[in-house]
């Protein structure tokens, strides 16, 4: 299976529960500007919106969209735990927050990345810091429905790995902090930010960027 990715992108989400599963793993870097990938391969022929991630099958049937990408890789290994059954309470539970996260935090956090929204970056931070003032009420564990970890969590950790550009201090909720800590040391996730070269963007190690982009921003 190919995945079509940026590094630190919402693509990094599939690429972590792939790891988790033990699946191969075929990263495919999409050029931002070109939409082109290293062989030349245009990706609007693959998905005419231009985002990642993208799912390759092995039959040359692709699958879009990061919420249901995660579901299909869970359903591989069913014995991973990283989804319930179908048609348990738990696994609507996880579907719950796969949806929560891509509305309410995932595209107002993707919004504020774009100049174009630069006018209502106030009220899309606003938005955020409301949806997480909630969030950490219905925190039942360690994860987000308890002690196992589930493709939500994975999906939680990349976007509020993009907090520090976008202005939002998770300071301001220090069990968020600790959940990013938390998933960050797991050996997998760890085997992912590697392989896509990321690494810690400051002294909390909780936050992880390209290496390039580090680089840059520590520069004198």
């Amino acid at each position: 299976m190919k995945l079509y990715m940026h590094p630190a992108a919402c693509s990094l989400s599939p690429h972590i529960v792939m790891r988790e599963l033990g699946l191969p793993v075929e990263l495919v870097a999409v050029d931002r500007k070109t939409h082109r990938t290293p062989d030349g391969e245009d990706y609007l022929a693959i998905n005419g919106n231009g985002y990642v991630p993208v799912l390759g099958l092995e039959d040359g049937s692709t699958i879009m969209e990061g919420p249901a990408i995660v579901q299909f890789l869970a359903d591989q290994r069913p014995e991973a735990g990283l989804l319930p059954p179908a048609g348990s309470a738990e696994r609507r539970l996880v579907q719950v927050w796969l949806n929560f996260i891509t509305s309410e935090l995932h595209k107002p956090m993707a919004m504020l990345f774009s100049p174009a929204y630069a006018p209502a970056a106030t009220a899309l931070r606003t938005h955020v810091s409301k949806r997480l003032d909630w969030l950490v009420t219905q925190l039942a564990g360690n994860f987000l429905t308890g002690e196992r970890f589930t493709v939500a969590d994975a999906y939680l950790f990349v976007c509020l790995n993009w907090s520090p550009w976008l202005g939002i201090d998770l300071v301001r909720w220090p069990a968020l902090a600790a959940f990013m800590r938390r998933v960050a040391q797991r050996p997998k996730v760890q085997e992912a930010l590697a392989a896509e070269d990321l690494v810690p963007r400051d002294r909390t190690g909780i936050f992880f960027a390209p290496r390039a982009m580090v680089a840059e921003e520590v520069r004198p």
